[in-house]
């Protein structure tokens, strides 16, 4: 008997690892919502497939997702970065990285958890649709409306409402997966 998953996860096996394995699980690890905040900011205007063949060299080019250390890259840095064939070399996309890796790590010198940002908004407890097929999923939601708008006021760059809506999905903050999909009730 074959699985049933959420359409978007069936046409490459990367994309059915990181459903599988990945995508609405619950997550509550801050350098994990960063890296997927990253990857969300390259998304933009690409597939996510696209985004996932290069994810080894995002996570390569950004130094494992290390605050600090991204934090610390220079204009020198965006140059390589730029000059590097094996990520998305999209300017402002590495600019908007690099300027919110000072935005969380400023944040975090006061006590905050990026993490615990984006679950605030939910009380801590996954929102739970019940999509029963692709076409009905939002592209954005009033939620990533408004964290979109929050994170802007905090200083944020490249962070909308469909990326992150795409973020609260991916973290498991909203469980999007289709109720036909085996995943469904398991995260």
């Amino acid at each position: 008997m074959s699985v049933q998953r959420c359409n978007w996860a069936t046409s490459d096996d990367l994309l059915v690892r990181y459903h599988d394995q990945e995508w609405g699980k619950p997550n509550h690890d801050d350098r994990r919502h960063f890296e997927h905040l990253c990857l969300e900011i390259m998304q933009s205007g690409l597939s996510w497939l696209t985004v996932l063949r290069k994810r080894q060299s995002f996570a390569n080019a950004f130094m494992q997702y290390d605050l600090q250390k991204i934090a610390a890259m220079t204009e020198l840095d965006v140059e390589r970065l730029m000059l590097d064939e094996s990520i998305i070399r999209n300017k402002r996309k590495i600019e908007a990285i690099i300027h919110n890796a000072r935005v969380v790590r400023d944040m975090q010198e006061k006590g905050f958890r990026l993490s615990v940002f984006f679950w605030s908004y939910v009380n801590g407890v996954p929102l739970k649709n019940k999509w029963l097929n692709q076409e009905q999923l939002p592209a954005k939601s009033d939620l990533s409306e408004q964290i979109a708008k929050d994170m802007r006021k905090n200083g944020f760059k490249f962070v909308g409402p469909t990326n992150i809506y795409a973020h609260l999905q991916s973290m498991g903050i909203i469980n999007d997966h289709l109720q036909s999909c085996f995943r469904y009730n398991q995260v």
